[in-house]
């Protein structure tokens, strides 16, 4: 398209309406926010640099779910107050807004926000839904809630979220989420959990087949009941299991760049995105946490298409596979649908 420039590039993809389905809170905090929270609250930070090395992936960083984990880890210092945590929420939609996603559901773990003050769940979860409502108006982004639960964590634990999160569907929350190191912990555990969350009306995404087997994906789909999956990324080890996920019609939560960073996939250049789709596997593309990973769903986009070869069309098409995969009703999903696609109608 005779582009030279990577800003170029970068205002291209921009202008792109978006949706993101697979965005964690958690990963999404504003560096700026956290130096300045930092200072605030007498949390000692030796130099910006180093700083920004326990929070983001770095280029020297080994490519491993654990490094990549623990960049979670001090991020959990800084959840003081119900303002801290309102004010995050509210800057995370705001940056979605700012990269043209029209349409996003933001996962939280309330468990992990609470965890450090012994704020109770429910204020947690009130807190950052109200957020997200005022956020949503004021930048003009539509905004779910996904309420996240981790397979190392206790099954109890995550039956008090998941009572809960149903609890506020009226507030916003659409879907529980079954994340955390799927490599040395099992679903099983939870299966009645999402079961029960199901049968009181939350839809269910799970974490599986990126650190772990296409088995956990089957046991996602089958055991889980799971109506899209996060990653997902290793389904095409397994033919049975992606004949299942293509028979099931289950979309995949694929996330390019958090993908190759906890080395889910060797190289980025390798990463099996157009694979899953000439497989006619439902596909969608999601940020997980943009500010560890430093990107947005522009960069993802142009990841792509540039690095990865998949065509423009193709990419308006994911766009609109997207949508159709949210967790909202039919009438919802297709007003979205509908402005989504006259927007990129607007494309060249």
């Amino acid at each position: 398209m005779g582009w030279h420039t990577s800003s170029l590039k970068r205002a291209f993809y921009q202008q792109f309406p978006k949706v993101d389905l697979h965005r964690h809170l958690e990963g999404s905090l504003r560096i700026e926010t956290l130096l300045e929270l930092a200072e605030s609250h007498g949390i000692k930070t030796s130099s910006k640099t180093d700083f920004y090395s326990l929070v983001q992936v770095q280029e020297n960083d080994p490519l491993t779910f654990s490094n990549f984990l623990s960049k979670f880890q001090p991020l959990r210092l800084f959840y003081r107050s119900p303002e801290v945590i309102s004010r995050i929420a509210y800057e995370a939609i705001e940056d979605a807004a700012k990269d043209n996603v029209r349409y996003m559901e933001l996962r939280f773990t309330p468990v992990a926000l609470g965890r450090v003050e012994g704020f109770p769940l429910d204020e947690v979860m009130d807190w950052v839904a109200e957020s997200t409502r005022r956020a949503s108006k004021d930048f003009n982004i539509q905004t779910r809630l996904i309420a996240s639960v981790n397979r190392h964590e206790s099954p109890k634990l995550a039956e008090q979220v998941a009572q809960l999160t149903a609890d506020r569907i009226s507030k916003g929350f659409v879907g529980l989420d079954l994340a955390g190191n799927e490599a040395e912990f099992s679903a099983q555990p939870f299966a009645p959990i999402f079961k029960e969350a199901k049968e009181n009306g939350l839809a269910i995404t799970i974490h599986a087949g990126e650190w772990g087997g296409a088995e956990n994906v089957r046991e996602a789909i089958e055991e889980l009941n799971a109506d899209r999956i996060g990653h997902g990324v290793r389904v095409l080890e397994n033919a049975d299991v992606m004949a299942l996920a293509q028979e099931r019609r289950t979309p995949f939560e694929v996330c390019i760049t958090s993908n190759y960073q906890t080395g889910a996939v060797s190289a980025l250049l390798s990463h099996p995105l157009t694979r899953m789709m000439m497989a006619d596997l439902i596909v969608t593309i999601n940020t997980d946490d943009p500010s560890i990973s430093k990107i947005n769903l522009s960069n993802e986009y142009m990841i792509a298409c540039d690095d990865l070869s998949l065509p423009h069309e193709t990419l308006m098409e994911t766009i609109l596979t997207a949508a159709n995969a949210a967790f909202l009703p039919p009438v919802e999903r297709q007003n979205i649908i509908h402005l989504l696609r006259q927007e990129l109608e607007k494309i060249v």
